[in-house]
């Protein structure tokens, strides 16, 4: 069946970097787009990086030129590489497929001094 695990969160210091890493498993990530999301106390759960199946990536403008998505097909994984974190990008971050209405755990990331 469709898994997603997400792992790589922590506590970091503003400007500090993070990569998050997302497992899946029951299909290949090739096979879909892949997003990032993440989830702040309050607020509802943003879209913040896509990949397509054919590599194109996108960002939501808050986060460009300091987030990267990336695929890793033989490792079925995807990621995300987060520089110069900032306070506001304190929230629990989740990896979803295009194809399938399946949510993993996620994954805390605390941005704080």
């Amino acid at each position: 069946q469709v898994q997603l695990v997400e792992s790589g969160g922590g506590l970091v210091q503003p400007g500090g970097s993070l990569r998050l890493s997302c497992v899946a498993s029951g299909f290949r990530v090739s096979s879909y787009g892949m997003n990032w999301y993440r989830q702040a106390p309050g607020n509802q759960r943003e879209l913040v990086a896509r990949i397509f199946t054919d590599g194109t990536t996108n960002y939501v403008d808050s986060v460009k030129g300091r987030f990267t998505i990336s695929r890793d097909d033989a490792k079925n994984t995807v990621y995300l590489q987060m520089n110069s974190l900032k306070p506001e990008d304190t929230a629990v971050y989740y990896c979803k497929s295009t194809g399938f209405n399946y949510w993993g755990q996620g994954t805390q990331v605390t941005v704080s001094s």
